[in-house]
């Protein structure tokens, strides 16, 4: 990710979760706020390239696969129009990992409070509290109405 260093951006990752999605809007309405721009950033990961031994898998198609539910995904949250004011990103590896480099000279890092895993009582998910305790940004955690 390549960025202008006068720019003033807001980073949200964003996972398909509602929390995720909340985070979305929240940065959309900041970054207004600020005359920043939007980066949101999608991590995809494949189970067999740490260990795990299952069916090959093709990585081309799984990306693509991936890319094309992410933009499917931000049309419906934001409408078709809005989806121009952010700047999209799907990368490759550890979802916390790649959040943080992301972030890196950001005015801030959004993320939701839970993501698709984890145990639906846990206050904060995994990522969140990572990238919270990590950031070197401020990094602000957005809950649904529905938690």
């Amino acid at each position: 990710m390549d960025e202008d260093v006068s720019e003033r951006r807001v980073v949200v990752g964003i996972d398909g979760s509602p929390s995720s999605y909340e985070a979305l809007r929240w940065a959309l309405h900041y970054a207004g706020l600020i005359g920043g721009v939007v980066d949101a950033v999608a991590v995809w990961d494949l189970p067999g390239l740490y260990g795990w031994s299952g069916p090959v898998v093709d990585m081309d198609v799984d990306e693509e696969e991936s890319r094309r539910r992410m933009q499917a995904e931000m049309a419906e949250v934001l409408g078709p129009g809005a989806t121009d004011s952010v700047r999209t990103h799907l990368v490759h590896g550890n979802t916390s990992g790649v959040l943080l480099r992301a972030a890196e000279g950001a005015e801030v890092l959004v993320v939701g409070s839970r993501g698709r895993g984890g145990f639906a009582s846990a206050l904060l998910g995994s990522v969140s509290q990572h990238v919270a305790q990590h950031a070197t940004c401020p990094v602000v955690i957005v809950r649904t109405t529905k938690e």
